[in-house]
């Protein structure tokens, strides 16, 4: 996925400053979790209506590069 970027938005009037789906207050940080606990996309999207499975795979896109080395992402004004 080349444009998880696409679904992923860094604003720091918005949860602190933390990686979130675009247009909402759910956390790279809460998906990354609830996959941990075995939640399935499937069930996460029944949980939360405003996410996508597409902006799941973005959040471990996300997660991946994130742990892969430094890179700096840019805040929104």
């Amino acid at each position: 996925m080349n444009n998880y970027m696409d679904y992923i938005e860094v604003n720091p009037n918005v949860m602190f400053g933390k990686p979130v789906i675009k247009g909402t207050r759910i956390t790279v940080e809460q998906i990354l979790e609830d996959l941990a606990a075995q939640k399935s996309p499937t069930e996460l999207v029944e949980s939360y209506p405003r996410l996508t499975k597409e902006s799941i795979w973005a959040s471990l896109y996300f997660a991946a590069h994130a742990i892969k080395g430094e890179r700096i992402y840019t805040i929104a004004a």
